[in-house]
């Protein structure tokens, strides 16, 4: 078959996303034939609450995709994140099966399965072992070691954990659906995949994915991933603020800080102070004669960002890598788009920080080429390299069968086989 069809569901507190992408032999380019965002329900900070409404929200998303793409889809990589999310770095070691010392893809798979050993909780299920350096013979900052001569191997891996039961609901919902799970992704990771630049990662960057309900933290050092961590804050709680602070509905005070994120960009000093909020354009119920954006942005907006800077600039701290990111801080996620928040970045945590917007994937992307889809697009691309893995690892696999072998010898062995069966 030419080609190969990757779908993604990303489950979020305030959206579920899911993206068909098509894989041609002409091009490696990711081509998005399928797309569509349906507003979350049942999910709160990332956990299920309810599961039939989790189910109700993927199964209309999946149907809309669905119609768009033109095809059926039956297996998908998952999204998770929420405070249950957890990493820690481990280590394997283990000897080098060939005698000759040549180090094998059987022996990176089997170092990497000796770093998963670790002590763990019943109730956590780790989702992802990602390899941040191998050491031969002590020789450390080995990216690839397959081919390479040696008697030692060892691994640095990064590990991240989930809860157990919220996972099991995730593939309950997406498995009663006759979806199969092609495997979960932590959010914050796929969206570091899609933002993210290889000099970011090799420099050191911190990936921080503002949703709706939470804030997934990625940290690269050294171009691998070193540490993951997420927060229960997000976007939803400046809406709120905004909510209670100007005394209008929640779903008033989301269109006021959409407008506003939309409309004014921070350096417009004049414009916000002089401007009262345009009521008429914003098409909501409740009059506001007395607020001014300059109240709204200042007063409401900006300190809850502020707050939100500092967890995440507490989170990087107790990483151990604060000095060892000079990149800065990628901010994305529907979050990202709030008025202020790089400036705001910048004054709390003192790094650069810019605003990261997905890229990497071609075809149907209008709507895809922003930073609330950083994670449902990172998530597809994600796919699309475990995919290409696997079909490496299979072709591999049947070459390494006659790896070594002498012709003459195997021939032999194939005459006296057969001779078994001659009367």
């Amino acid at each position: 078959m030419n080609e190969r069809i990757i779908t993604a569901i990303d489950i979020g507190s305030s959206k579920i996303a899911t993206i068909v992408g098509i894989e041609t032999k002409d091009s490696d380019e990711l081509r998005i034939i399928g797309f569509n965002s349906t507003p979350s329900r049942g999910i709160k900070k990332g956990l299920i609450v309810d599961i039939d409404k989790v189910a109700g929200a993927i199964e209309e998303s999946l149907e809309r995709a669905e119609r768009m793409a033109g095809q059926k889809i039956n297996h998908a990589f998952v999204s998770v994140g929420g405070p249950h999310i957890a990493s820690l770095n481990s280590r394997g070691v283990v000897a080098v099966a060939n005698t000759q010392g040549e180090i094998t893809q059987e022996d990176v798979n089997r170092v990497v399965e000796a770093a998963r050993a670790i002590s763990l909780s019943s109730t956590k299920q780790i989702i992802e072992v990602t390899p941040r350096d191998f050491i031969v013979d002590g020789q450390e900052g080995i990216r690839n070691p397959i081919g390479m001569s040696g008697v030692r191997l060892e691994v640095d891996t990064h590990i991240i954990t989930a809860s157990q039961i919220n996972l099991k609901n995730i593939e309950r919902c997406i498995e009663d659906l006759g979806v199969q799970n092609d495997g979960f992704l932590f959010a914050g990771l796929a969206s570091a995949e899609s933002v993210l630049t290889d000099t970011e990662k090799e420099l050191g960057v911190a990936c921080v994915d503002i949703g709706g309900g939470k804030t997934d933290l990625a940290l690269y050092v050294d171009g691998a991933l070193s540490y993951s961590s997420s927060l229960p804050v997000g976007a939803r709680h400046i809406t709120n603020d905004i909510a209670v602070g100007t005394r209008v509905s929640l779903d008033s005070a989301e269109k006021i800080k959409l407008f506003l994120s939309k409309h004014l960009k921070s350096s417009d000093k004049q414009k916000k102070n002089s401007e009262q909020l345009p009521l008429n354009e914003l098409n909501i119920e409740e009059s506001l004669d007395n607020v001014s954006v300059k109240t709204i942005v200042d007063g409401i907006i900006g300190p809850r960002l502020e707050e939100l800077f500092k967890l995440v600039g507490d989170e990087i701290m107790k990483s151990g890598y604060f000095e060892q990111i000079p990149s800065g801080l990628v901010v994305t996620g529907g979050g990202a788009l709030t008025v202020g928040v790089t400036e705001m970045g910048k004054k709390v945590i003192g790094l650069p920080v810019r605003v990261g917007i997905p890229v990497g994937v071609t075809g149907l992307i209008d709507e895809i080429l922003d930073p609330q889809f950083a994670a449902t697009v990172g998530l597809i691309l994600y796919g699309q390299k475990q995919t290409n893995k696997v079909k490496e690892t299979s072709f591999g696999d049947f070459g390494s069968m006659f790896k070594g072998m002498s012709v003459n010898g195997q021939v032999g062995k194939l005459k006296n086989f057969f001779k078994q069966f001659i009367p």
